[in-house]
C-alpha cells in the first residue's frame, strides 16, 4: 500500500494559512528559500487583503504545500505519489523533486501575473454539482461564444465539474443548470482568472518559454499528472506538463483514480482545506483519505507510516 500525496488549487486559499504552519526549523527554511526568492516576505501574503490578489494566492498555496509536505518528512512520512489541482500541481513536482523551490516560485509568480495581468476583472470560475459532463456540457456549448467565452475546466467528480470564462457567460450557463430540473447547482468559486482552458494558451507558451531555462530533475517519487491523469517519469514532461495546465482541463477524479490503480490507499491533502479529501473519498472506499486541516502532522505521519509510503 502506498500514501499519496495531494496539493489543492485556487479556492483552498485561506488568511493566515503561512503563519499556521508548523514552528519547526525546516519550515522556517522553506519560508526563507521562498522569500529570498521572491524578494519579499512570503508571510506578508496570507492576510484576507493582499489573498485577493491571484498571485499572493498561488504562491501562498506553492509555499504552503511545500513546507507541509517537508515537515512531514521529517516526521519520517513520505509519499510513494504526489498530485497537484491546477497551481497545486507546483508544490507536489518541489516534493517530487523536480523542481528546486526557489525557480518554482519564480515561475508561479510569473504564472499568476500574467493570469491576472490577461483577465483582471470580469472573468473567473464556476462550480457546477449535481450533472454529468456529457449534461453540462451542452449548456456550456450553448452559450459560448466569442463574446461570451466559457469551457468545462474542471472534471473534479463524475458530478462535480467546473466551468470557466467571462462572468456574463458563466452567469448564462449558471441560469441553464438551474432551470434543467435535475436538482444541480451552480456556485461562484474565489478564483478570479479564467483558469484551465484556451483562453490562457499564450501566457502557457510564455511559461514553457520560462520552465525551458531551470533545471528539471526525473521525479524521485511518482508524479500524476491532473492533467493528462497519468504519472509521468521524466523532468522535461513535468515542466511541459506544469507550463501548460494553465491552458488545459484538470481531470481530477481520473488523476486520484490513476493513482488508486497504482496501489495508493492513502490520501492527504496538503494545506490548506480538505475539497480534495472529499474528492478522494468515493475513490479511496476501502482505502483513507484525510486532510492536513483540522489534524495533527504527527497523526498523519503515523498514518503514512502505517500505509506504507
Amino acid at each position: 500500500m502506498s500514501a499519496l500525496f495531494t496539493f489543492p488549487g485556487q479556492g483552498a486559499q485561506k488568511p493566515g494559512m503561512l503563519h499556521a504552519l508548523p514552528a519547526h526549523a525546516v519550515v522556517t527554511d522553506t519560508l526563507s528559500v521562498a522569500s529570498t526568492a521572491l524578494g519579499r516576505d512570503v508571510l506578508l501574503l496570507d492576510s484576507a487583503d493582499a489573498l485577493r490578489s491571484t498571485v499572493a494566492v498561488q504562491l501562498c498555496l506553492l509555499v504552503a504545500g511545500v513546507a507541509a509536505a517537508r515537515y512531514l518528512a521529517v516526521l519520517g512520512a513520505q509519499p510513494a505519489m504526489v498530485a497537484g489541482l491546477s497551481i497545486g500541481a507546483y508544490p507536489a513536482a518541489v516534493t517530487a523533486g523536480v523542481l528546486d523551490l526557489a525557480d518554482a516560485v519564480r515561475l508561479v509568480r510569473q504564472r499568476a501575473q500574467s493570469m491576472e495581468e490577461a483577465y483582471p476583472t470580469g472573468y473567473g470560475m464556476t462550480a457546477v454539482t449535481g450533472l454529468l459532463e456529457a449534461q453540462l456540457a451542452p449548456l456550456v456549448a450553448q452559450v459560448h461564444s466569442a463574446a461570451t467565452p466559457v469551457y468545462l475546466a474542471n472534471l473534479n467528480g463524475p458530478r462535480q465539474l467546473v466551468i470557466a470564462g467571462s462572468d456574463s457567460a458563466m452567469a448564462a450557463v449558471a441560469a441553464l443548470v438551474q432551470a434543467s430540473s435535475l436538482g444541480a447547482k451552480a456556485e461562484r468559486l474565489a478564483v478570479s482568472v479564467p483558469s484551465h482552458c484556451e483562453l490562457f494558451e499564450r501566457q502557457a507558451q510564455q511559461l514553457a518559454a520560462a520552465m525551458a531555462t531551470v533545471p528539471l530533475h526525473r521525479p524521485c517519487v511518482t508524479y500524476i499528472s491532473g492533467s493528462a491523469a497519468r504519472a509521468l517519469f521524466d523532468g522535461a514532461a513535468v515542466g511541459a506538463d506544469l507550463a501548460a495546465n494553465m491552458a488545459r482541463p484538470v481531470h481530477w477524479h481520473d488523476s486520484v483514480r490513476h493513482a488508486w490503480e497504482r496501489g495508493a490507499r492513502l490520501a492527504v491533502e496538503m494545506p490548506s482545506g480538505s475539497v480534495l479529501t472529499r474528492l478522494a473519498q468515493p475513490v479511496f472506499d476501502g482505502g483513507v483519505a484525510v486532510s492536513c486541516e483540522g489534524m495533527r502532522f504527527e497523526d498523519i505521519a503515523q498514518l503514512v507510516a502505517t500505509h506504507g509510503g
